[in-house]
């Protein structure tokens, strides 16, 4: 870990109050939930549980936290009211870990674990367990008390998964070191229940983008194994342009209740993707590009460029529309490539450097168009607009590439080799 990187005592975050950005209160936290790993790894923080005004307990991952400092819990606004449910990799740090008895590695000595410190990982929003405040010797109240102490995680045993059996925590565990793309490839030779297995054991965002990069076929086998809400959850953390493909496959009755399930806006996005025909910028766009006001600066737009979360392709530019900023957007007025924001000083209007010969699709746009617009310019992305010039979203070159291949492009071993599953 890199010196400077905020420490956590998880003691120091029961019953702190949860705010949203304009600093009304969510809830207050009453669990932090964790990922066992293998190898030795330290365990990652998911998010917390947070119990809100209603006194149900929720689950905030922390995709959704912004911050975390004195005695607060920052969150984005978005939260997700449904109950929070433990899953089979998942472990409460302050139900499970503390008070827990654990052996040091060096000397195999007995110690109770008192409190467990989380670290942020370095330029990224992920957070680990860092290390545990224990205390030796196995006294209770009445007895006297053993030293105490503060060690790595790694100078501790009897938390991590070990790597064998047929376990869905093992296998999650293992695959969480592979990218999306890897992982869907082992999940499409596991077995039918295997598969099943391991897709109720990810997280909501990590099941997310590994159905991003399955066949068809798989997502609807895997979606349809789901319980509802949690099916919505997962549609709600899929990029809408991909929700909107895989509900397109269902049965109407099916497509139609999960959609009422998922959160207003996120299936208002959904249903318009649905719209329009398939192979069209319409049915081909995300609705979720970076948008900025005329007002807004290339230091701005470099804090949106950087996040974690995006994909290459949609970083690659910003458009710059009139209110509103969320598609569809007011008056579309241009782009700024990302090459163009790193030669401007930081305090430059994104308005004084557009690039506004970049004419956008309609919706209507076929795909051989859309893909020679791309070739034509050497571009990554390209805006779709309405009639009104109001921003509908844009279309990056990974979606054009998921239509030129061949329909069983995603079952071939892009590693040129087989892969070997557990329990396939």
């Amino acid at each position: 870990m890199a010196s400077g990187t905020p420490r956590v005592f998880v003691s120091h975050l029961s019953g702190v109050p949860v705010f949203d950005p304009n600093g009304d209160q969510v809830g207050r936290v009453r669990d932090l939930v964790a990922m066992l790993r293998v190898g030795g790894r330290p365990p990652r923080l998911l998010g917390f549980v947070v119990e809100v005004i209603s006194r149900r307990r929720i689950f905030l991952p922390m995709t959704r936290v912004t911050g975390i400092d004195s005695g607060q819990v920052i969150t984005t606004g978005v939260v997700n009211m449904r109950r929070f449910e433990q899953r089979p990799t998942e472990r409460l740090i302050l139900g499970e870990f503390l008070d827990r008895r654990v052996q040091l590695v060096e000397t195999g000595e007995e110690v109770t674990v008192l409190d467990v410190a989380i670290q942020q990982l370095p330029a990224r929003r992920d957070w680990e367990i860092d290390k545990y405040f224990v205390r030796k010797g196995r006294g209770g109240a009445l007895r006297r008390k053993g030293e105490t102490l503060t060690v790595d995680w790694s100078a501790v045993s009897g938390f991590s998964l070990e790597e064998h059996g047929q376990g869905a925590e093992s296998l999650v565990a293992t695959f969480e070191r592979l990218r999306p793309t890897d992982v869907a490839n082992a999940l499409h030779h596991l077995s039918p229940k295997r598969r099943a297995e391991v897709a109720a054991a990810l997280d909501d965002d990590r099941l997310a983008d590994v159905l991003e990069e399955l066949p068809e076929d798989d997502q609807v086998e895997i979606i349809g194994k789901l319980k509802e809400e949690r099916a919505a959850d997962v549609l709600e953390a899929m990029d809408p342009d991909d929700a909107a493909d895989l509900l397109s496959e269902l049965p109407e009755e099916d497509k139609e209740r999960l959609l009422m399930l998922m959160r207003p806006d996120d299936a208002a996005d959904v249903r318009r993707l649905m719209s329009y025909e398939e192979r069209t910028a319409g049915g081909l766009m995300t609705t979720e590009p970076i948008v900025l006001r005329p007002d807004a600066t290339v230091a701005d737009a470099l804090a949106r460029v950087r996040r974690s979360d995006l994909s290459p392709a949609l970083a690659a530019q910003v458009y710059v529309c009139r209110p509103p900023d969320e598609t569809p957007t007011g008056k579309y007025l241009g782009a700024v490539h990302f090459q163009r924001l790193l030669r401007d000083p930081p305090f430059t209007l994104v308005s004084s450097i557009l690039d506004s010969d970049l004419v956008p699709l309609t919706p209507d746009t076929p795909l051989s168009v859309v893909t020679s617009y791309l070739a034509a310019y050497n571009l990554v992305s390209v805006p779709v607009v309405d009639e009104g010039g109001a921003l509908l979203g844009a279309v990056t070159v990974d979606d054009v590439l998921d239509h030129l291949l061949p329909e069983d492009w995603r079952e071939t071993d892009i590693h040129g080799e087989e892969w070997v599953a557990h329990g396939g």
